[in-house]
């Protein structure tokens, strides 16, 4: 009796062995073929280009940072994932500023982004100190049609002689007056005068950044077309 238990102990052994041995070479059958630490730097690559994806890699990881203190985008050149990174431009406002980039040229200044759907004056004095336009806006284009009006979805353009003789005196133009000048639209204009209403005039051009959404360079851009006081 105790040979056939001693015999029955054995093959409970071996069958143990044999379970654990078939368990280790499915283990390296499975065994990943990338070197132990190795990354996915990109899924949607095939691994026959790592220099692409590890580009890609990088791209993306500068992309998902917020903007560094004093690092800009410049909105008439950067893609619509750059252009996501601006203060409180998502991906479709940014797809829409490229669309609108694309049909109608680039902006030129802060106020030409304005002609963007979604982008009023709140967002534009917030993209001050982050946005910067290497571009120059083509002029307005006008129809003769009735009405004296634009082309669809565009300003009108301005009367002829509306800016009147230069440089304009700041401290007592009209919102028309002020309008025909580089980079001032007609919100931009009538936020001038008033804040010149509200809070008297101004004693220099330079008092110009005081009006939400005029920053330095607009202010040095508009200066040899105004004379304050």
């Amino acid at each position: 009796m105790w040979s056939v238990a001693a015999r029955d102990e054995r093959r409970a052994v071996l069958l143990l062995a044999l379970v654990a041995a078939a368990g280790g070479v499915v283990r390296v059958a499975r065994a990943p073929t990338r070197p132990p630490g190795a990354s996915v730097l990109a899924p949607e690559l095939r691994g026959s280009d790592p220099a692409r994806q590890a580009s890609r890699s990088r791209r993306a990881e500068v992309l998902s940072r917020p903007l560094l203190p004093g690092e800009k985008v410049d909105v008439d050149q950067a893609a619509a994932d750059e252009l996501a990174r601006l203060p409180r431009v998502g991906p479709k406002l940014a797809r829409r500023i490229v669309d609108e980039r694309d049909a109608h040229g680039p902006f030129g200044s802060l106020e030409g982004l304005g002609r963007v759907p979604g982008v009023g004056p709140g967002l534009r004095a917030g993209l001050e100190r982050s946005a910067t336009f290497s571009g120059v806006a083509r002029p307005l284009a006008t129809t003769g049609g009735p009405g004296g009006g634009g082309t669809p979805g565009r300003p009108p353009a301005r009367p002829a002689g509306s800016c009147g003789a230069l440089p304009v005196p700041l401290n007592s133009a009209t919102a028309l007056e002020l309008d025909c000048l580089p980079g001032v639209g007609p919100a931009l204009a009538g936020r001038i005068v008033a804040d010149r209403s509200a809070r008297g005039p101004f004693r220099g051009v330079e008092e110009l950044d005081r009006v939400p959404g005029i920053g330095k360079r607009l202010v040095d851009r508009l200066r040899p077309f105004l004379r304050a006081p």
